[in-house]
């Protein structure tokens, strides 16, 4: 547990559960979790439970990085079909470019490599569908990059296309972001990521290897 306004590190405890959780608000008392307004965290429905009961009067901020991994998954699914489908088609030699352009769709454009930039280019020549799916992932992560009323207008715009985009795998991250809105707004109104809390756990965890 992490202060958002400080970064200081609050309180940590072995175990990653509803349980664990619970004992945070127990040290915490009532009344000062009734003090708590903004609380980030990914989407596990167990923090969601937790918070919701304990904190009545915060609202829960959904981790942009976390939603975005759901984009990256989805378009990683969709590299699978299309490099299974060339497989069984025969076509080698697509089926190897395939294979090997998964980091240049993984990237974000600003840090790829000239090579990396030449794969994404042959896919979207080559290949629509998969170059339709990382342009959602793209877009998605515009939405977080944006903020505010303009990174919620674009998530509008972003359900409408991945509803009818004809890509399974993004037609259903389409209905779980819907199903997670209320907490996407939330941390696009504020702000709020989960950047402050994964910076100390890699400090913790350095100064355990250490």
């Amino acid at each position: 547990m992490v202060d958002h306004d400080t970064g200081v590190l609050l309180w940590a405890h072995p175990g990653r559960d509803q349980k664990t959780l619970e004992k945070f608000f127990d040290r915490l008392g009532e009344d000062r979790c009734a003090e708590i307004r903004l609380v980030s965290a990914d989407a596990a429905e167990w923090i969601k439970n937790v918070v919701g009961a304990r904190c009545k009067n915060a609202e829960l901020c959904l981790d942009p990085f976390h939603i975005v991994q759901w984009a990256t998954k989805a378009l990683d699914e969709v590299r699978r079909e299309v490099w299974n489908a060339a497989r069984r088609d025969g076509q080698k030699a697509v089926a190897k470019d395939l294979k090997n352009a998964r980091y240049a769709l993984w990237k974000n454009p600003e840090d790829l490599t000239e090579r990396q930039g030449a794969k994404l280019a042959a896919v979207a020549e080559t290949n629509k569908r998969l170059y339709r799916a990382y342009l959602l992932k793209e877009q998605l992560r515009q939405v977080f990059a944006l903020k505010g009323a303009d990174g919620i207008a674009l998530l509008d715009g972003w359900l409408k296309w991945a509803r009818r985009c004809r890509l399974p795998a993004f037609v259903k991250l389409a209905k779980s972001i819907t199903e997670h809105r209320v907490g996407i707004e939330a941390a696009l109104t504020h702000g709020l990521s989960n950047a402050r809390v994964e910076s100390v756990n890699t400090k913790l965890r350095l100064l355990t290897r250490i």
